[in-house]
């Protein structure tokens, strides 16, 4: 997958929060799976939520990295 989360696990640990935490404000424990081996996305409304939560901009949690052609 050409996205790639590993920025927003570091941004969670940077802004002193824990999966759990986003967990009980509503973001999915399978979303946070997904993104953590590479296996779906985002929506525009969990973006939404996830930049409330930790304060930060869409681009701070993820990052284009390009690969083979599909």
């Amino acid at each position: 997958m050409p996205i790639r989360y590993d920025a927003l696990f570091m941004l969670i640990k940077q802004r002193g929060r824990t999966e759990y935490w986003l967990r009980q404000n509503g973001i999915s424990p399978s979303i946070l799976n997904k993104l953590k081996h590479g296996t779906g996305g985002l929506d525009a409304r969990t973006i939404e939520k996830l930049c409330r939560l930790l304060d930060c901009q869409p681009g701070d949690l993820m990052a284009y990295q390009p690969g083979e052609p599909e």
